[in-house]
């Protein structure tokens, strides 16, 4: 079987909050068609590498490449439009519009009407609440709910990869299995993974590599599997 291309690659990553550092010299990949997790303790600076391959904050120094594009001083909104979108940690849908509104403001960059109306179906069939829901303002549904609405709205921008901020935050465990099966789901589906996630135990159940950051900097790296049988590991993230 044929090596899988990288598609996104951070090399020597280094990204400030004024006189603080955040990211110190970070370097890790996504091969296509994987589920990679960046696992560590609040604090660690996994949502500031996401927030700096997306474009939202600016990284001192370093190389951010996706799909053979330099992303380090491209707009976001340039950044969606070469595939890569991105499910905010606190989810940030848009309350007072419904659930149909919030997938179309998804899809805002594309102009291939029958493309989007297909993924509208593709994506009611995947998560079946949302359709029953589709005209309800999105504020009023759960938690849950909110989350799936989120990843579907990620979604109808038809990207290669997806970037998840915390997807089971604040969810209950019944909750947080279902999440989880989305995302394989999404991925198996052929979209490439890129996971930021507290309840490591889950997420290096669904990945296929992961990396651990500690106070901004990896300090390990591996196969999920590998990192999931790892006594440091297991002691400091998975509860034993």
């Amino acid at each position: 079987m044929a090596e899988a291309n990288t598609m996104l690659e951070v090399k020597d990553l280094e990204v400030y909050y004024g006189s603080i550092q955040a990211i110190r010299k970070i370097s890790f990949q996504v091969k296509e068609g994987e589920i990679v997790t960046l696992i560590g303790a609040n604090g660690a600076g996994k949502t500031t590498t996401l927030h700096a391959i997306c474009g939202l904050v600016k990284a001192k120094a370093g190389e951010i490449t996706f799909c053979g594009h330099n992303l380090r001083n491209t707009e976001s909104h340039k950044i969606i439009r070469l595939g890569l979108a991105q499910v905010p940690e606190g989810r940030r849908i848009f309350a007072s519009m419904t659930v149909q509104e919030n997938l179309e403001m998804g899809a805002y960059i594309r102009k291939d009407k029958s493309g989007v109306q297909a993924d509208f179906e593709r994506i009611f069939d995947r998560l079946p609440r949302l359709k029953e829901r589709r005209r309800q303002v999105a504020g009023t549904l759960s938690g849950g709910e909110q989350q799936m609405l989120a990843i579907g709205r990620a979604l109808m921008s038809s990207p290669r990869m997806i970037l998840l901020d915390e997807p089971s935050m604040g969810l209950s465990p019944l909750l947080v299995g279902e999440i989880f099966k989305i995302i394989q789901d999404v991925n198996q589906s052929g979209t490439t993974v890129l996971l930021v996630e507290q309840n490591a135990k889950k997420a290096l159940e669904v990945a296929d590599r992961a990396y651990v950051l500690e106070t901004g900097a990896i300090a390990m790296a591996g196969s999920a599997q590998e990192l999931a049988n790892d006594e440091k590991v297991r002691s400091a993230y998975l509860g034993g």
